[in-house]
């Protein structure tokens, strides 16, 4: 037992080192040291920022994270935006039972074309229904004018002999113009409708003639692809070959039929 103690430091409770004891050690052959392996390059140390605290790397790195988010959301409205409007990513909406395109037999797409100002000025029907809606609208204008010139003479007569009456008179009296006064100031708009509303009748019932002539015509002759419709103020076409139009055909066809349906109606 040995009792290790520095005679130099004074003895008390705390300085006495710990009592050690030593057991005899069996003798055996000393282990082979390993290699001693190469040590590893260091990385090079990432360079501090000395006036970088806690608190202002904290919101600088708070910054930097909301910046990204905000970056790969609008990346995503813009893969978004591009898939809706293009159709890309969609399903196919192709409908098996919708009609397929035409495609003609020999492979040439036949056109035709109508300048639908020269029908108007030459088709019969076309010109009697505008004859007939310019009497209808003068007629509705007469009969505005009418009861205007009425109301106006039926007041003067009022100014000149309205002393005569007694004050129940002169109260009725006004009580009367003054009621179609009323009247007189929504007639006008009334018989305006009246007018446009004919008009559009007049043009619903014409188109149809027309359309119904022209599907007959083209079943019967040329079995055109596309007839269009030309006017000198609104057309789809800036130049057609003069051999498409088939205006000529068209008038003298309608001008036929309504002859022949006139007859039959002046007949009976």
């Amino acid at each position: 037992m040995e009792i290790n103690q520095d005679l130099n430091k004074p003895v008390d409770d705390n300085s006495i080192d710990t009592i050690q004891m030593k057991e005899p050690q069996e003798q055996r052959p000393a282990n082979p040291e390993p290699t001693p392996q190469p040590a590893a390059p260091s990385s090079p140390a990432t360079p501090t920022n000395d006036n970088c605290n806690d608190t202002s790397c904290h919101k600088k790195g708070v910054h930097t994270a909301i910046l990204a988010c905000n970056i790969v959301l609008l990346i995503g409205l813009v893969v978004l935006y591009i898939l809706h409007f293009t159709g890309m990513g969609s399903p196919s909406k192709f409908n098996p039972e919708a009609s397929m395109p035409v495609i003609p037999e020999d492979g040439v797409l036949k056109v035709a074309c109508v300048d639908s100002d020269s029908l108007l000025a030459k088709y019969q029907y076309a010109i009697d229904l505008q004859e007939e809606l310019n009497r209808y609208k003068e007629a509705q204008e007469k009969s505005y004018q009418q009861q205007m010139d009425k109301f106006n003479a039926d007041y003067q007569n009022y100014l000149k002999t309205g002393e005569n009456m007694t004050l129940s008179q002169q109260q009725a009296t006004e009580a009367e113009l003054n009621e179609r006064a009323k009247k007189l100031s929504t007639l006008e708009a009334e018989l305006t409708a009246k007018v446009m509303q004919k008009q559009m009748d007049s043009n619903i019932e014409l188109l149809n003639r027309i359309f119904a002539f022209v599907r007959e015509y083209n079943a019967d002759n040329q079995h055109f692809d596309i007839i269009m419709r030309k006017t000198f103020n609104d057309s789809p076409t800036l130049y057609m070959n003069p051999a498409m139009d088939i205006t000529n055909e068209i008038i003298e066809g309608l001008n036929k039929e309504y002859k022949s349906v006139k007859g039959k109606k002046a007949d009976k």
